[in-house]
């Protein structure tokens, strides 16, 4: 993979050069992987999907804040001269991705959020058990039970076990502490780019209520809720994410 402002990212070239970009930016934990070749390799589009700070095969440390994640997105938009994108965000990615569309909206063409909100409260549990070495596996394992919906298979489960497991306790914690102190309630209306929601319907971590409140305060926004998938919508159901994402900047 290519790197850029000491980010690693996969690159997929467009096929057309008309098309818009898309970035691409996973959630807490996680790292370019957790979306899976039919978004990464979307419909010909160019296609970069990063690993932030601190996770994947970016090396340096986590951020603790969502505005210093927005600022890496910035920085690797420079290093390869690119204005403005399509900002694909999943829950905490989310968080950056509205907060880009908020600090720099000529930075972005229009977003995807998918399981997200405009707070992103984290359960105390999981900010404890993350903080401890000892108790980061107990961590891991509650976050992908309560990550996934009722039709996700073991194998799935376990290979998301298994990336997160990979990712340090430090930088879990910190993505973590980074979405517990995020909160735009009171800025969703100044989100005026072309948004679609989308949510599982089956989301414990963020259920389809945070999706529907940001429906009805944004106020250029659609809203898609993904029958019998989890919190890991995408890679739950990577084929309706991707057409649902297809059909909405065919509408650009």
């Amino acid at each position: 993979m290519p790197t850029a402002a000491s980010l690693y990212y996969f690159s997929h070239e467009a096929e057309d050069s008309s098309f818009p970009p898309f970035i691409l930016i996973h959630g807490a934990g996680g790292s370019h992987l957790h979306f899976p070749p039919e978004l990464r390799r979307l419909n010909g589009y160019q296609i970069a999907a990063i690993d932030l700070p601190g996770h994947g095969k970016s090396e340096g440390i986590g951020r603790q804040s969502i505005s210093d994640y927005v600022q890496s997105i910035q920085d690797f938009m420079d290093a390869i001269n690119l204005p403005a994108a399509i900002i694909i965000g999943h829950s905490m990615g989310s968080a950056v991705a509205l907060q880009i569309a908020l600090n720099a909206p000529d930075r972005v063409l229009a977003l995807v959020i998918l399981g997200g909100g405009s707070r992103l409260r984290v359960n105390p549990s999981i900010l404890e058990n993350t903080a401890n070495e000892a108790t980061f596996p107990l961590a891991v394992k509650n976050i992908i039970e309560w990550s996934f919906g009722s039709e996700a298979s073991p194998r799935l489960k376990e290979l998301a076990t298994q990336r997160m497991s990979e990712t340090r306790p430090t930088v879990l914690y910190g993505d973590f502490i980074a979405c517990n102190n995020f909160d735009i309630s009171e800025e969703l209306s100044k989100v005026e780019k072309p948004t679609l929601i989308l949510c599982g319907t089956e989301d414990k971590m963020t259920p389809p209520k945070y999706s529907k409140l940001l429906h009805e305060q944004m106020p250029n926004a659609e809203l898609r809720l993904i029958q019998g998938a989890g919190h890991m919508i995408m890679l739950e159901k990577p084929r309706e994410v991707a057409e649902a994402i297809e059909r909405f900047v065919e509408k650009l």
